[in-house]
């Protein structure tokens, strides 16, 4: 077991480092995790498929090591060709965990998060049921997160917004019996809980330059926060449970910048994954 759990710390931590690659996602696996969660829950399913989709929001990304920094950092909208390279993130996925020891926890949810009920999906164009409970509903996780979080080149939808489309897409690009369960938590507090957050109660902050600031819980009043999209140092003040950043003006170096994983968050999530899946 203690070996089994190493390896999914370290499984959790890479793709967190991949995730850091783009400045402009901060927290979008937690936040995919966690709206996976809520779904299979919602779903009546087991305590270990419930777990397994947690796992798989977590590491639905993780392709996109194969993806360049220059697609992945673009400010604008992809062109049609660098969207064809963004296409390619589910399979190679699928490559980086093919044989690892691990692979059966989230290998359906990696290969299959953007496949599509009507077909229209990729990378296999499967359809329906054929295509894994856990990948249907990490696409709803995922597409539920990407509307409603900001990106360089647009603000995030509000919730009801969001939540209209996977309404208007249900059949076609959303399973339409767990679209119906997701919808049913419209209105409630647990999607305002994730929505604009990079863990549990810590809500994302936001850099001069527009791009997400996520905050730790072991991050201590007086500690600097960088934004890895502009460089900029910010200092933050911390009042019991509340949190202010201010700048700096200094830019952070190399040292700083470097992607690095959240040790304190994925060792949590671990030891609430582990008992079930493991």
């Amino acid at each position: 077991m203690a070996e089994k759990e190493s390896l999914l710390n370290t499984l959790l931590g890479l793709s967190m480092i991949v995730e850091a690659r783009d400045p402009y996602t901060g927290g979008h696996l937690w936040r995919v995790s966690q709206f996976s969660k809520l779904l299979a829950q919602q779903a009546g399913l087991s305590q270990r498929d419930i777990a397994l989709c947690e796992v798989g929001g977590f590491l639905h990304d993780l392709g996109k090591i194969g993806v360049s920094d220059s697609i992945l950092n673009k400010p604008d909208r992809l062109t049609d060709p660098e969207y064809d390279i963004i296409k390619t993130h589910p399979a190679v996925g699928g490559r980086l965990l093919s044989n690892h020891p691990l692979a059966n926890l989230a290998f359906d949810a990696v290969v299959g998060h953007h496949e599509r009920p009507d077909g229209k999906g990729y990378p296999h164009g499967l359809a329906g049921e054929v295509i894994p409970e856990v990948a249907r509903i990490v696409s709803i996780a995922d597409a539920f997160d990407a509307m409603t979080s900001t990106r360089a080149y647009r603000k995030g939808m509000r919730m009801e917004k969001a939540l209209g489309i996977i309404s208007d897409e249900t059949g076609r690009q959303f399973d339409a019996g767990l679209a119906k369960h997701f919808l049913t938590l419209s209105g409630t507090s647990e999607l305002a809980h994730i929505v604009g957050h990079s863990e549990p109660g810590l809500p994302l902050f936001q850099c001069g330059c527009g791009a997400p600031l996520a905050i730790r819980s072991a991050q201590r009043d007086g500690d600097h926060v960088y934004c890895h999209c502009c460089g900029s140092e910010s200092r933050l003040s911390k009042h019991g449970d509340e949190r202010k950043l201010e700048m700096t003006g200094v830019k952070g170096d190399a040292s700083v910048l470097a992607p690095d994983c959240d040790t304190d968050l994925i060792g949590a999530m671990v030891e609430e994954i582990a008992p079930h899946v493991l």
